[in-house]
């Protein structure tokens, strides 16, 4: 069996897509699995990393306003197709998958063309440009999120699976991930915060005054943040103006590929709103102080935690709200996580809600059952 994945750009969009090409690996052993991304997205080092073939098109998303850039976009968004048929001779799939962005259009709505069985996946509540183009093409969009389907046409064929995750958030306890991590026994509180795999300027800041609230405290506690590659050098400013350096209670990375270990070894996670984020923290079970992201389309992050926050699952704030008159609103929700265990356990309770239960299960039936009723016909 061949299956081809399509999507890129950023981490949301290429971490279900490793995580469905696990399902495949564990259920058909023999399968050969590649992926179609851009020549200059985050999936050229994640794809390889994974061990696994990529292919390229060149296409680019196209912006809201009205730009030049967009002349290009819309060029590229009708030729790339074409261009993305010539992939699909070669490798020959059996099935096309695409999870979502820009980045998945050209795989797609090729795959569509030549006759071939094609799914989507969308992570997030709000459907993106690429799927509403699509859902109508494809033959199946597969939701994380129930009230997706009331967002698409009602002819789209909408199942709701959840969102794949890889195998390690699954398998991993506190106790394990905080001996991996070498983390003393009396340590009371960990914390990880992070932006996403780029970063995020102002949750930067906001996690590293949190870390100096607690460095006058001499609480027993360890926080570690990801400062993310294209804005570390504005968290490692902060991390040095709060004089962070000297206590080994908190430490600041770049970047990590075990942020599941880091994750699974906290007590609270301080993050930005992306659906893959979201069903990590639901699968895992963690308190969760959420800052959506104001920068992406339709404000889809926002919708995402607002889920959350209507269940009690996680506290939300909006990132014009972290200083209001002087006051930090991340530290004042890390003192009353680390302080109230009761209110810190409800949260873990009620996010385990947004956890789907048999999601590699479902997913994998849903592909299966979908060649096959090609096979038929």
């Amino acid at each position: 069996m061949r299956v081809l994945f399509s999507g890129g750009g950023t981490g949301g969009h290429i971490s279900p897509a490793l995580a469905m090409a696990d399902i495949f690996k564990m259920n058909i052993p023999d399968v050969e699995i590649a992926f179609v991304g851009t020549p200059n997205g985050i999936e050229n080092s994640l794809i390889p990393q994974a061990g696994y073939k990529l292919y390229h098109v060149e296409i680019e998303g196209i912006r809201r306003s009205v730009t030049l850039e967009n002349v290009k976009a819309f060029y590229l968004a009708f030729t790339s197709p074409m261009k993305a048929k010539k992939i699909i001779k070669e490798f020959a799939p059996d099935v096309v998958i695409g999870t979502g962005g820009y980045v998945c259009w050209p795989a797609l709505k090729a795959a569509a063309d030549m006759g071939i069985p094609t799914l989507l996946h969308e992570s997030n509540a709000l459907p993106g440009m690429a799927v509403r183009k699509l859902q109508n093409k494809v033959d199946v969009i597969m939701t994380n999120f129930e009230s997706t389907k009331d967002l698409l046409d009602p002819s789209a064929n909408v199942v709701n699976v959840g969102n794949p995750l890889r195998a390690a958030c699954s398998t991993l306890n506190k106790e394990s991930a905080r001996k991996i991590l070498n983390i003393p026994d009396d340590v009371k509180f960990v914390t990880l915060s992070f932006g996403g795999s780029l970063g995020a300027p102002e949750l930067n800041r906001a996690a590293c005054e949190m870390m100096a609230d607690f460095s006058h405290s001499g609480s027993k506690v360890r926080c570690y943040h990801v400062g993310g590659k294209r804005y570390y050098e504005s968290a490692r400013k902060y991390f040095s103006a709060y004089d962070l350096e000297r206590d080994e209670r908190f430490v600041l990375m770049e970047y990590t590929s075990d942020l599941p270990v880091y994750m699974a070894a906290a007590d609270m996670v301080i993050c930005r709103a992306g659906a893959m984020t979201l069903t990590e923290i639901a699968k895992m079970g963690k308190a969760a102080v959420i800052i959506p992201s104001p920068n992406v389309v339709d404000n889809h992050q926002y919708k995402n935690a607002k889920a959350l926050a209507d269940k009690d699952a996680a506290i939300v704030i909006c990132e014009s709200d972290l200083n209001v008159d002087g006051r930090c609103a991340v530290c004042d929700a890390a003192r009353r996580l680390y302080g109230d265990v009761e209110y810190r356990r409800k949260l873990e309770e009620n996010v385990r809600a947004f956890a789907k239960q048999d999601v590699e299960k479902t997913i994998f039936e849903t592909v299966m059952q979908l060649i096959e009723s090609y096979k038929k016909n």
